[in-house]
C-alpha cells in the first residue's frame, strides 16, 4: 500500500512538470531582476538596500520580489 502511494505521488509530479518548469523560470527571472534593481538603485521608499535584499531572498517564491516592487521601489 505504501509503495502504491509513493508511485502515485511520483506520477503526479511528472504530470505537473510541464506546468512547474515555466513557473520556476519566471520565479528565478523575477528574483534576479529584483536583485539587479535593488543593487543598481540608491533610494527606496522604505528601508535600506540590505533590508530589501533580505526580504527578496527570504520571500523568494514570488512574494519577496512583489513586496519590494510594491513597498520599496522608489517612483522614478
Amino acid at each position: 500500500m505504501n509503495n502504491l502511494l509513493i508511485a502515485k505521488t511520483m506520477t503526479i509530479s511528472k504530470d505537473m512538470l510541464p506546468f512547474l518548469v515555466p513557473l520556476i523560470i519566471i520565479q528565478i527571472g523575477l528574483y534576479i531582476y529584483t536583485l539587479v534593481h535593488i543593487l543598481t538603485h540608491d533610494t527606496y521608499k522604505r528601508g535600506s538596500r540590505l533590508i530589501w535584499i533580505i526580504v527578496a531572498t527570504v520571500g523568494c517564491e514570488f512574494i519577496g520580489p512583489i513586496i519590494y516592487f510594491v513597498f520599496g521601489k522608489e517612483d522614478e
